[in-house]
């Protein structure tokens, strides 16, 4: 398990699998977010099975499936909706923890400084300037 803090409210990993679920709980973390729909690759483990152990280890559990090359508003909306209700501290995880470093980051837009949310993405090894515009495009609409 790769895990990276963004910041004291999220981290995101690379896929789990159900036998990180007690080093997870054991961490501190209250929510675990799945951002990457079942059978996106073949091997990886269905979701259910990873709700099932996180429930069985008392975390909140958010399956918010998105395509990776297709992040919509709506997908940016719901993530940043679930971020600010969630128990925290929150893990997401998906294939890399890119998809849900990208959520994070535009929905984190116009409340932020971009600066700082690049800043925080690249101390988790998580190079998302090329979302530059669409993050000054979201950043406006919160204006």
């Amino acid at each position: 398990m790769d895990l990276r803090k963004i910041d004291d409210r999220i981290s995101v990993t690379p896929q789990i699998q159900i036998a990180d679920l007690p080093a997870i709980a054991s961490l501190g973390f209250k929510t675990l977010v799945a951002n990457r729909p079942d059978n996106e690759e073949p091997g990886q483990p269905l979701m259910a099975g990873i709700e099932e152990a996180a429930r069985e280890h008392g975390l909140q559990w958010v399956y918010m499936p998105v395509a990776s090359d297709n992040i919509s508003d709506d997908d940016v909306e719901r993530f940043g909706a679930m971020i600010r209700t969630a128990d925290a501290p929150v893990l997401a995880f998906c294939r890399s923890g890119t998809r849900c470093t990208v959520l994070w980051a535009l929905s984190s837009a116009g409340e932020t400084p971009a600066k700082e949310i690049f800043e925080k993405a690249q101390s988790a090894g998580y190079n998302i300037s090329g979302i530059a515009s669409r993050l000054a495009q979201q950043a406006q609409k919160k204006s």
